[in-house]
């Protein structure tokens, strides 16, 4: 079904391909994984497919990519747009309409499918995307996750041959992408549609591929081969694939199933000790050197050493009504220094919403808002900025300058910080970005590294990250890990909105859950997400009873 000829893509400007040596076919009726870490090119390559690249992206495109018997470098997008559904990595640059149920249609009526066949597959995808109480809400007001499933059923209407996916379930909570990965699943059985998709977050999709594609580096040729033997190479791996090859297991396992199975040695050794307890049950103490950057990022504080610290945060009888959604009511929160908290719950849940009345950029329907010592929504943005920081779902919100060196270069001078600081960041965060390339010319995960760089070089006491590790692969987001735990440990407070459990499990001391505006459950990680079938990460339920909840606590258990 896609046929890959000895393909080479070249950016304009660019010395070297950004990927090359691809050579491979993918059969019809396969779901095909791409793996790799950060920047290695698995967006060019899926472009490749639709056509985007290189008809709109430019450069050269040299070699040969098929789709169902079609040239893609001389069929432009719109040729292939009746055998070909893309869904890219911000699901806003698909939308055309203002609503729900237009944006379904919208597809179909380019094609000029008949009226009735349109009503019909419209309301198939709205059951089967769990969309149908949103059907005429307008896309503006739906939630980053909402409106990534609304992008996918928008390409799903037509029945496309081949389903090309850029990191689908990122904003998605676990319900959600269970809900669209099983859909993708049926499309494959029982339709025979081909699916090419890449996504950082393997532990959701590794089990239901075929074979997995995997682009080990920048320019490296890719390698096609079964998920079990890939895994076994591969610089990126899933937590379950982490604790086989801890545990020395073969093959390894690619399924909580398969690894509970294989996991009764690994509990009898783990029987007569415990995860670390207390505050940092959720933190296991990496002896890593302290980054060069670090004084930097350090916030001067009082001693606060004689009496309990302050809080950075504190939220009282919160409610938000925003027209006839009443997006959070009765929230109280409360966030001291050096405090890691991860906001969990359902698209739509209220937790970006949260966020925004923290950084001012909503304002309450009833209740009160504190933040760096500050009302939010009644301070001066300038003022606001070395209290409050924002890193928010979309990066680009933040990132307007021509280059990363003038991007830097900016942040410095609104922070009033030393000249070098957000570039000694990013370096720090994501080695090997160089200051002349535009922000809009790295990857998604890339621009949110170099997002987080200009929000961190004000030091804020109080950081708060909207999905921070969308488009990150595990490698990114270890680093990532590292660097908000400096700056827990040096006193800054930290809370971030985010569907990924493997994340909250390694880096928050306490869980929030919010479902339908309100705040459920408020504890520390373990005693929430442990019971919790939805929130429980790989580890917790490949061993449970026992309260194990990463790798990286097994792994220093058992020295």
């Amino acid at each position: 079904m896609i046929r890959f000829e000895n393909v080479s893509v070249t950016y304009d400007g660019a010395a070297d391909p950004t990927v090359r040596g691809v050579d491979f076919t993918i059969p019809e009726g396969e779901l095909v994984l791409l793996a790799g870490p950060s920047g290695v090119g698995k967006s060019t390559l899926l472009g490749t497919v639709s056509g985007l690249v290189p008809h709109f992206t430019g450069g050269t495109l040299r070699g040969r990519v098929t789709v169902d018997g079609r040239d893609t470098r001389t069929h432009k997008p719109r040729e292939l747009a009746d055998v070909v559904g893309t869904v890219g990595q911000d699901p806003l640059s698909h939308f055309v309409t203002d609503t729900v149920e237009e944006e379904l249609a919208y597809g179909m009526e380019s094609l000029g499918l008949a009226p009735a066949v349109m009503r019909r597959r419209v309301e198939e995808t709205l059951d089967l995307l769990g969309l149908a109480d949103l059907r005429d809400r307008p896309i503006a007001t739906l939630s980053g996750g909402q409106q990534q499933r609304v992008a996918i059923g928008s390409v799903l209407t037509p029945h496309p041959r081949v389903l090309v996916l850029d990191e689908p379930t990122s904003a998605l909570d676990p319900a959600a992408a269970e809900e669209v990965l099983a859909v993708l699943l049926r499309l494959v059985h029982d339709l025979g549609t081909t699916v090419l998709l890449a996504e950082h977050r393997l532990e959701r999709v590794l089990q239901y591929a075929d074979q997995v594609a995997l682009l080990p580096a920048p320019g490296a040729a890719p390698v096609l081969g079964a998920p079990a033997d890939l895994m076994a190479v591969s610089p990126v791996y899933p937590p379950v694939v982490d604790l086989g090859r801890l545990a020395g297991w073969s093959p390894l396992p690619l399924t909580v199933r398969d690894a509970r199975r294989r996991a009764g040695a690994l509990r009898e050794r783990l029987a007569d000790r415990t995860p670390p307890a207390g505050r940092d049950a959720a933190v296991v103490p990496v002896p890593l050197p302290r980054p060069p950057a670090a004084r930097r990022w350090r916030r001067r504080t009082a001693d606060t050493a004689t009496g309990a610290p302050a809080a950075v945060a504190e939220v009282r009888s919160l409610a938000v009504r925003r027209g006839r959604v009443q997006a959070l009511r009765h929230v109280d929160l409360t966030v001291v220094p050096g405090e890691t908290v991860a906001l969990m719950g359902r698209n739509g849940a209220g937790k970006s919403t949260l966020l925004g009345t923290l950084v001012g950029l909503v304002e309450p329907s009833a209740g009160t808002v504190r933040a760096g010592g500050a009302v939010p929504h009644r301070t001066a943005p300038q003022e606001l900025v070395r209290r409050v920081g924002l890193v928010p779902q979309e990066p680009r919100d933040l990132l307007y300058a021509d280059t990363v060196a003038a991007e830097c270069a900016a942040a410095d001078r609104d922070a009033g910080a030393e000249p070098g600081t957000c570039r000694a960041l990013v370096s720090e965060l994501l080695p090997g970005i160089a200051d002349d390339v535009h922000p809009r010319d790295l990857s998604e995960g890339q621009r949110l590294t170099l997002a987080l760089a200009v929000v961190l070089t004000a030091r804020p006491p109080l950081l708060l990250l909207d999905e921070p590790t969308r488009g990150l692969d595990y490698a990114a987001k270890a680093r990532l890990v590292t660097v908000l735990r400096e700056l827990a440990s040096a006193g800054h407070a930290i809370v971030l909105a985010t569907h990924d459990v493997e994340l909250a499990a390694e880096l928050a001391h306490r869980v929030v859950l919010l479902a339908e505006g309100e705040v459920i459950a408020d504890g520390p990680t373990p005693e929430v997400v442990v019971s919790s079938p939805s929130y429980a990460p790989q580890v917790t339920k490949v061993l449970a009873p026992q309260p194990w909840l990463t790798v990286a606590q097994v792994r220093k258990a058992l020295r």
